[in-house]
């Protein structure tokens, strides 16, 4: 069986990432003894030997609906977001006299995958429902890349999964160089799945119970406070813009 957290799986969070999936293995009582950290997450996510792993909403609705099933879905403590939603956050250079994204539509955007939910998507969406479009599109392979090449000066503007800005923040010194200028509206957060063969409903018990299980600092480093239900329509629901030009 194949295990993975792949989504938010920084160096500095391994250990409690680690401490969680052995939570969950003890409340499900199997799984692998260790998380699968090597691969093509696309092979892992499609794989019929898939116990647990997460994935964004923006592959799900366009390549894993139906393939794959829907455990639950995180509760993270994010500003503006609800119980298992999240959003992306415009962050800028601090000197940058720019405060609107819509000044930034010519500039230099970051973003991290064409399939990203928070990296394109939502601020796709976020650019046309006011009437402009990012049409300097940088592809950065990464969140972290993303911001740190608006700190560098390689791009103008980015936009993060907040999540990943949050830990950004708590980790990475070029974050003091950036600020945040805008949000998009929240939507459902990047959720667990299985393999259609799997039983779902266990898997989410278990991953309740191992979140009430952990230690109130490891979950305080994860930034979870529980699993929620949210079910497939939610996420297929989700606005899928054009592609970026580049």
């Amino acid at each position: 069986m194949i295990a993975s957290l792949p989504m938010y799986d920084r160096p500095e969070i391994r250990a409690a990432t680690d401490s969680f999936w052995q939570a969950i293995r003890k409340a499900l009582g199997r799984g692998p003894d260790t998380l699968t950290r090597e691969g093509d997450p696309w092979d892992q996510w499609q794989s019929p030997d898939l116990l647990l792993s997460q994935t964004c909403g923006y592959p799900y609705r366009a390549r894993l609906h139906g393939k794959v099933q829907i455990v639950g879905t995180p509760h993270y403590v994010l500003d503006g977001c609800g119980a298992g939603e999240y959003r992306s956050v415009f962050v800028a250079r601090k000197q940058d006299p720019r405060s609107d994204p819509a000044e930034f539509s010519a500039a230099p955007f970051g973003y991290n995958e064409p399939m990203s939910q928070s990296g394109w998507a939502a601020p796709g969406a976020y650019a046309e429902a006011r009437g402009f479009a990012f049409t300097d599109t940088r592809r950065t392979g990464s969140h972290q890349a993303s911001a740190r090449a608006v700190a560098e000066g390689q791009v103008d503007l980015a936009a993060l999964d907040a999540q990943s800005w949050q830990l950004m923040q708590r980790y990475d010194s070029f974050a003091d160089k950036l600020q945040v200028i805008a949000a998009t509206s929240p939507t459902p957060a990047l959720p667990f799945i299985t393999a259609n063969g799997q039983d779902a409903d266990a898997i989410f018990s278990a991953l309740q119970t191992a979140v009430e299980d952990l230690p109130s600092e490891t979950r305080d480093v994860l930034d979870l406070r529980g699993i929620v239900r949210i079910p497939p329509e939610a996420y297929l629901a989700v606005q899928t813009p054009a592609p970026p030009p580049a």
